[in-house]
């Protein structure tokens, strides 16, 4: 596995060698230098106890993280605060500026943002609808091939992704190992949907734990616990000994530079963890309950031009209405008659204009509202009285 340039893996000086040896040798070097206030009694009191700078985060917090993950070592785990930043930590540590990485489309335009920021260029591939959302995998290696220089450095999957819903299929997650593996790219895995199953096919799984190919999966409170407000995400690494080792080697270095979590945060991270399985069923229950509500509304509706989108997994739909209607305007309809807005699916590139997005998160009652506000506003397009 080919990492960038921009972290420095330069060989340590002989003062920082002959500490190493030091500490070797069980003995710890008095630090002339120490500027650290809380091994000098000056700590607050609040929090008392000395501060340990892992740049992977707080021990006891991943080690409270792994155990709740089930058969994951807290070495392999990064704690920071958001998936958006390990998008960052990660395009640093595999691409130089000018590289590049693969996305899927439709997405959530975030990570083509983050990647711009960092200076990385975003490629994408596409998802299919064919009354399923497949992986365009024929695609993605024909990009592949044809990356004579190299510059693409990473696979981003979204499983499942936002705002598809779809998870990656046994059979696609096999052949994109694969090509990742033979062409010498990393997998990037945005799970932090994956505990929010809808209607889903058989088969999926995480790609967290991968070992075929240099992996880097990534989850998070913000959608673990229904609490973007806790800023607390993570990073799990995996693959091939060697690149799993050189991987951590650098991200090691990534991590320290911009220091590891808050302590006030990661105290919090153990018994939060223990609020996890009400708060998963309780969302899963919320958004279930919608979509089979949102089931009965369109069978309902007379005009009957409405449908959903398969959703497998995940917080939101995609509504599907006559392509005669402009998005644009049927947003703003929604705004002039009814105060409402939403996002069209030209937010998340569709291959097509005629899509709206729903959130499943809202209480019942709001939730059957903004159905019929949807429904209301493509009867007005189509000057069809409600």
């Amino acid at each position: 596995m080919r990492f960038s340039h921009r972290v420095d893996i330069s060989e340590p000086n002989p003062i920082a060698l002959a500490e190493r040896a030091m500490r070797a040798r069980g003995a710890t070097p008095i630090a002339l230098n120490d500027s650290n206030p809380t091994h000098h009694g000056l700590a607050p009191h609040m929090l008392p106890e000395p501060y340990a700078a892992d740049p992977r985060g707080q021990r006891y917090a991943r080690e409270a993280l792994a155990a709740y993950l089930g058969g994951v070592s807290a070495g392999d785990i990064y704690l920071l605060s958001s998936t958006s930043q390990a998008y960052a930590w990660l395009m640093k540590l595999l691409c130089d500026a000018g590289d590049a990485v693969l996305a899927p489309k439709p997405g959530y335009p975030l990570i083509e943002s983050i990647a711009r920021l960092e200076c990385v260029e975003p490629r994408f591939y596409q998802l299919r609808f064919d009354g399923s959302w497949t992986i365009d995998t024929a695609q993605i290696e024909q990009l592949l091939r044809d990356d004579t220089g190299h510059r693409i450095r990473a696979l981003i999957v979204i499983n499942p992704n936002n705002p598809t819903g779809s998870y990656v299929k046994p059979g696609e997650r096999e052949q994109l190992v694969a090509l990742c593996r033979a062409y010498d790219v990393a997998i990037i895995a945005d799970e932090v949907f994956f505990d929010y199953a809808l209607e889903p096919f058989e088969g999926n799984r995480r790609f967290s734990g991968e070992r075929g190919v240099l992996t880097f999966a990534l989850d998070g409170f913000s959608k673990t616990l229904a609490a973007p407000h806790a800023k607390v995400g993570w990073i799990r690494v995996s693959g091939p000994g060697d690149d799993v080792r050189e991987a951590t080697w650098r991200l090691d270095v990534i991590a320290d530079d911009f220091l590891p979590m808050s302590e006030l945060v990661a105290r919090a991270v153990p018994p939060m963890l223990a609020t996890a399985p009400d708060q998963l069923q309780r969302v899963r229950a919320r958004t279930q309950g919608n979509l089979r509500r949102l089931h009965e509304l369109l069978r309902a509706d007379a005009l009957g031009v409405v449908d959903v989108l398969r959703a497998e997994g995940g917080w939101n739909v995609l509504l599907r209405f006559p392509s005669v209607i402009d998005e644009n305007e049927l947003v703003l309809s929604l705004m002039e008659h009814a105060g409402a807005s939403g996002q069209p699916g030209y937010f998340f590139d569709m291959p097509s204009n005629g899509y709206l997005a729903l959130s499943l998160l809202a209480e019942p009652e709001r939730f059957a509202s903004n159905v019929r506000l949807v429904l209301g506003a493509v009867a007005r397009a189509l000057d069809v009285s409600d």
